[in-house]
């Protein structure tokens, strides 16, 4: 996974990258070490043309106001340069492969 080191960084990779995931994590967060891993298998495994990229709010404080995360982890989805999904502290993996492969393979098929 690509960490990202600014604001520009993220919308740069949403500009250029159709298919992104941003994930968002917060320093010392149990939660966010242990989902990672997780996410990047996943993504990796399934999606292999997505792009995945992290923003940790100790490195990128601006980043929660910015795409309005308000804790960590949290996961934002995005094709085609534009938001498609979002999903906060909670995140059921099942449930993210089939919000993603909705229309990863109608954009990659």
């Amino acid at each position: 996974m690509q960490r990202a080191r600014s604001i520009e960084d993220i919308q740069k990779a949403i500009e250029s990258e159709v298919a992104l995931a941003l994930y968002i994590s917060a320093p010392n967060c149990n939660v966010c070490d242990a989902l990672k891993p997780k996410i990047e298998n996943l993504i990796n495994e399934n999606f292999p043309k997505m792009k995945l990229l992290e923003a940790n709010v100790a490195d990128i404080p601006a980043v929660g106001a910015t795409y309005s995360v308000f804790s960590a982890p949290a996961l934002i989805l995005f094709f085609d340069h534009k938001e498609f999904d979002r999903f906060g502290r909670n995140v059921s993996l099942e449930q993210l492969r089939q919000r993603i492969e909705k229309i990863y393979h109608l954009l990659f098929s």
